[in-house]
């Protein structure tokens, strides 16, 4: 049987909020605090919305190489989400299956469809792993620090 109750958050995100949890965690594993390398293997997408993400999540300081297959699956399933999110906005959400007559026997979803809904699940469970969402992030209390460089700042164009 696995484990029960919600994932512990993880300890950086802790310490970016300023929990007194934090401390209370001394012989968990601290990987080292190196950058991840994008993996060839991903779509353009994919690696767009890595050099779109990565920097801003080294900013927040929850972010190091032991991470990059969890950031790899984010980015290749958020390019898969959006590929979908896009078939849908241009052929809409069902289509009409026609008889040998020419008449409508039923209206039915388009197979995105189920994609999306089951991708966006996906992606929510680890935005909430990287502290990626509002409420993930509400107790964050992080200083604001200025790009370190304008080869950083590049990263920070939205991926589209």
């Amino acid at each position: 049987m696995g484990k029960r109750g919600p994932s512990k958050t993880p300890t950086a995100i802790l310490k970016v909020r300023g929990s007194r949890w934090a401390n209370d965690r001394p012989a968990e594993p601290k990987p080292p605090a190196a950058k991840p390398i994008c993996p060839a293997f991903l779509s353009a997408a994919a690696k767009s919305a890595w050099k779109n993400l990565a920097p801003q999540l080294d900013e927040m300081g929850v972010l190091s190489r032991i991470d990059r297959n969890a950031l790899a699956r984010y980015c290749e399933s958020w390019a898969r989400w959006k590929a979908c999110a896009e078939f849908i906005q241009q052929y809409g959400e069902t289509y009409k299956q026609l008889d040998n007559d020419g008449n409508v026997k039923a209206v039915l979803p388009w197979p995105q469809v189920a994609s999306y809904g089951r991708l966006a699940e996906q992606l929510l469970r680890l935005e909430v792993q990287f502290g990626l969402t509002p409420s993930a992030r509400a107790d964050l209390q992080v200083e604001r620090q200025p790009t370190r460089d304008a080869k950083a700042a590049k990263y920070f164009i939205d991926a589209q």
